[in-house]
């Protein structure tokens, strides 16, 4: 019976502590669920360097893409310079027609490819410009951010 008094007692005691010094708490801004002094500005600010880490991986990522999409592009041109050639010595030495429509057709399909590599081209640099964009907003944000300080500072 000792032992159960003496814990409600220490509970007790230890309870009226923490309702005392909660006050302190609040008055420092921690303990009472009120963000403390400067709180909202640390996450503008974290927040601001997180989007200028995405934008540059954005940036990366879109530099791949774009030589990724002239590789293709190179290699389709070099393709219909090929497959041209082809077609100017079937020509010459009389194949027949099949072969020809045939070359004819490799021709049409590589200048489809070639239009659509220059299509994805252009996407890809115009996402990296936006991405740029962003960057540069992300940095005047920040700037911005680290002016104003710390409030009640």
């Amino acid at each position: 019976m000792d032992r159960f008094r003496a814990t409600v007692w220490g509970g007790l005691i230890a309870g009226s502590l923490l309702v005392l010094s909660g006050g302190a708490l609040a008055a420092e801004g921690r303990g009472s669920g009120v963000p403390h002094k400067g709180y909202y500005h640390r996450r503008e600010v974290q927040h601001d360097r997180r989007d200028i880490r995405q934008d540059r991986r954005d940036i990366y990522a879109d530099k791949k893409d774009i030589r990724q999409d002239r590789r293709d592009l190179h290699q389709d041109v070099k393709d219909l310079k090929e497959d041209r050639g082809e077609l100017r010595k079937d020509i010459r030495s009389g194949a027949s027609k099949e072969e020809i429509a045939r070359d004819r057709q490799e021709i049409r399909s590589d200048l489809k490819d070639i239009t659509g590599d220059r299509k994805d081209l252009r996407q890809d640099r115009k996402d990296r410009r936006q991405d740029f964009r962003n960057l540069r907003q992300d940095r005047r944000d920040l700037r911005e951010d680290l002016k104003e300080g710390v409030p009640g500072n």
